[in-house]
């Protein structure tokens, strides 16, 4: 079975920045998309911003200009920058691995949180 582990969340002020990782506990071939979610707290988890095997991204409105998605194939990782912060990103952020097709897997993180606060 394959963990995704997910780190660099914390606590950061209000118009700071973070970084959060998102690694394989092993390696794993034919990835087709990266992605990351979020779970405000009281609310419905929701999608943040993905990026593909042809490098191409999207991300939700709420967060364009202000996070960028990215991915290491050789690490299978994947990073999404986040700044420009508010109070309103707090949440706790997952990671997701997906490959379809005729072998597909679908591998969600176990979530990192974010605080965002003064």
């Amino acid at each position: 079975q394959v963990q995704l582990v997910e780190s660099g969340g914390g606590l950061v002020q209000p118009g700071g920045s973070l970084r959060l990782s998102c690694a394989t506990s092993r390696s794993i071939a034919g990835i087709n998309a990266m992605g990351w979610y979020r779970q405000p707290p009281g609310k419905q988890r929701e999608w943040v911003a993905t990026i593909t095997a042809d490098g191409s991204s999207n991300a939700a409105d709420f967060v364009k200009g202000r996070f960028t998605i990215s991915r290491d194939d050789s690490k299978n990782t994947v990073y999404l920058q986040m700044n420009s912060l508010k109070l309103e990103d707090t949440a706790v952020y997952y990671c997701r691995f997906r490959r379809w097709g005729s072998v597909s897997y679908d591998y969600w993180g176990q979530g990192i949180q974010v605080t965002v606060s003064s």
